[in-house]
Formats: C-alpha cells, structure tokens, sequence
C-alpha cells in the first residue's frame, strides 16, 4: 500500500523536544520532495518545512533555528526535529510529498504537494 505515516507526536512542555518521522510505504521518498505542514484548532493549515527531491531545504520564518528537516534514506523517512516548543506550536502535524496529487494540494516553497498523510498530534503544554 503507497501511503505516508507520520509518528512522533505527544504532549511535551514549553522548551522541550520532538522527533516527528514521516515514513514512506510502497515508494522511494529520497526521489521526492517532502514537506511537514501543520493546522491548530480553528486556523488555516500551514507549511512548517520542506526538503525537495535535490535536498534543497526551505523553513517557515516562524521555526527557523528551532525545526530541523533531513532526510533518513535508510529508514525512507524524512524526519522533523523540533526544539524549543512552544503552546503556540500546538497542532497537528502532517507530511506530504509531491509523489501524487488528488483534491487536496498546496503549494509550499516553490513546491507542489498532494500526497498525504493522517498526521500526528504535537501538544505543548504545562
């Protein structure tokens, strides 16, 4: 079954950490881009960090020095380390790739994306 899965999330307290992954079944994620959205109760969904099929990273203002993206071919996941969490980072997070497109696409750092997967849910919180 191609599908993307992400897994990582929790409840964690301001200035903690998490390790979100986004695993790939059925397709080889290091020949796509990937991108981490996320979308809190009652706002818009937004991007969070992309790497693109050449390893050419792109973050939202609002996480620069505290996300990083990279890639993990030999798990065919592409991970998102969050440092620094803050309530405001409260969401669920979501991966997507540019390996196919359906109804639902966005468009983030120059990037198409239109696969996706269920997501996982990051709470900050004391």
């Amino acid at each position: 079954q191609v599908q993307l899965v992400e897994s990582g999330g929790g409840l964690v307290q301001p200035g903690g950490s998490l390790r979100l992954s986004c695993a790939a079944s059925g397709f080889t994620l290091d020949y796509y881009a990937v991108g981490w959205f996320r979308q809190a109760p009652g706002k818009e969904r937004e991007g969070v960090a992309r790497i693109s099929s050449t390893d050419n990273i792109y973050y939202a203002e609002f996480v620069k020095g505290r996300f990083t993206i990279s890639r993990d071919n030999a798990r065919n996941t592409v991970d998102l380390q969050m440092n620094n969490l803050q309530p405001e980072d409260t969401a669920v997070y979501f991966c997507a790739s540019d390996y196919g497109f359906g109804g639902d696409s966005v468009v983030f750092g120059g990037t198409y994306f239109g696969f996706w997967g269920e997501g996982t849910q990051v709470t900050v919180s004391s």
